[in-house]
């Protein structure tokens, strides 16, 4: 009887997890298809206890006290940190798949149950968990800024790491192959796998970090998949499938959406500072008052907002919401520019709308937006950087260089909220806030926008 419950359980489980990646597809169903993954996973952990393996369940109960303690205050964190808390969740599935595959290993070892299908599949779990675990938790210190994030290089870094590689694969082929028993070897993958995954992201700039992310999430599901073979647990397999596929289909969105191959990404140095040929060059920007802006927004036609990162780290996005109010009750068209990799994971700024209830039909993707821009009259860039740098277009010197932009510049006028003319993420100057029709407004975007707003509803006449 319980074998029958444990396998309704998992299929449930498994049908709750399909619905949920479906329903999360479109705002409307999001909520949908949370609860239907939420639901999955009760499904999925009520099979698993039902299970005849288990005797005991005070280690259980050890681990549900612990996750619990420790996920409630990962779950309060505000919007501005869900890429770090992403990559730490994906930094604790790495951990677990490697600790299961080291329990098991060991189990079978005393037990003399180690067979050839049963190592190496043990191997290739413990490689990626143990990987995608202190990458994870570098990628979490480079958007928590713990890790500089500017790429760490050295000589020769990309041999050194496929030679890392390499070697844990050689390792692996050995054990599983060779000496099922060797235990130096499978040690020896372990600590090769934890360098690695250092290794790995260290060299990669914050630019690149949504794509890291959603590549960590692969990894992180592939480790499941070879976990749910050394389990021989169907959902656990069919959940990281489901897991690594969607992480691998985002990362080449994420890529496509910067004109960059997973190699470039990987082993670029992307993000590094580069020195430009108008580095000596004097510039100038021209700045403008919170007064300044109210008076080009409302003698305007139509206007398009741009977010970026800068808007969440100021938590900005309600402020947007009262000026997006102020500005279509006078009849103004806005519309909001999205970027595939504005901020710093895929779908960041449409989160933060989403949170200060401005009109999902208000938002529009970046190949949607841009045949607009030129009839666009003012362009609100509040935050973003990287994104609307018109040097995508042209410098074959920038690392930005063939990545699709928000055309900002084509604007009959532009105003970019920013608290000082530093670089981006990606360390490279904006070419953007020296454009002759840009204006400057500095500050901390909530302060500034806050500040326009009351200009805007002091205003006595309609648009």
């Amino acid at each position: 009887m319980n074998e029958h419950l444990i396998q309704l359980s998992y299929f449930a489980a498994a049908v709750l997890f399909i619905l949920s990646l479906r329903w999360l597809n479109h705002p409307r169903t999001a909520r949908r298809g949370v609860a239907a993954g939420v639901a999955g996973m009760a499904a999925a952990i009520v099979g698993t206890l039902l299970a005849p393996e288990l005797v005991d369940y005070k280690w259980i109960g050890v681990g549900l006290v612990a996750g619990t303690a420790l996920g409630i205050p990962l779950s309060r964190v505000a919007l501005t940190a869900v890429p770090q808390r992403t990559a730490l969740s994906h930094a604790f599935g790495g951990l677990a798949a490697g600790l299961v595959g080291t329990a098991k290993y060991i189990m079978w070892l005393q037990h003399g149950e180690l067979t050839t299908f049963r190592v190496s599949a043990i191997v290739l779990e413990v490689i990626l968990g143990f990987l995608t675990f202190t990458g994870s938790l570098m990628a979490a210190g480079k958007l928590m800024e713990i890790v500089p994030t500017r790429p760490i290089t050295y000589r020769n870094q990309n041999l050194v790491n496929l030679a890392l590689l390499a070697a844990a694969v050689i390792a692996g082929v050995y054990l599983a192959f060779f000496n099922l028993e060797y235990w130096p070897a499978y040690a020896a993958i372990v600590v090769l796998s934890l360098v690695f995954g250092v290794l790995l992201i260290i060299p990669i700039g914050g630019a690149d970090m949504p794509t890291v992310i959603s590549l960590l999430n692969s990894y992180a599901g592939l480790s499941a998949v070879a976990m749910g073979f050394v389990l021989q647990n169907k959902l656990l397999i069919i959940a990281g499938a489901l897991d690594g596929s969607s992480g691998l289909i985002l990362s080449v969105i994420m890529c496509k959406a910067m004109n960059r191959s997973f190699t470039n990404v990987l082993f670029g140095a992307f993000g590094q500072v580069q020195a430009t040929a108008a580095a000596g060059e004097a510039k100038t920007v021209k700045s403008a008052t919170p007064q300044d802006v109210a008076d080009i927004l409302t003698n305007a036609d139509r206007v398009v907002i741009i977010p970026g990162y800068g808007m969440a780290v100021a938590q900005a996005q309600h402020r947007v919401h009262e000026l997006y109010d102020q500005l279509t009750k006078r009849g103004i068209d806005v519309k909001f520019a999205i970027h595939p990799v504005a901020g710093r994971m895929p779908g960041h700024m449409n989160v933060l709308l989403a949170e200060a209830e401005i009109p999902y039909e208000s938002l529009v993707e970046m190949d949607d937006i841009n045949p607009e821009m030129a009839q666009t009259d003012v362009c609100l860039v509040v935050g973003a950087n990287d994104v609307v740098n018109p040097a995508a277009r042209h410098d074959k010197g920038s690392p930005i260089f063939g990545m699709p932009i928000i055309d900002a510049d084509k604007a009959k006028t532009i105003v970019a909220i920013k608290r000082s003319m530093n670089p981006g993420f990606a360390g490279i100057e904006n070419e953007l806030y020296y454009d002759d029709k840009t204006l400057m407004a500095f500050g901390d975007a909530k302060a500034v926008l806050g500040d326009v707003v009351k200009a805007i509803s002091g205003e006595g006449g309609g648009h």
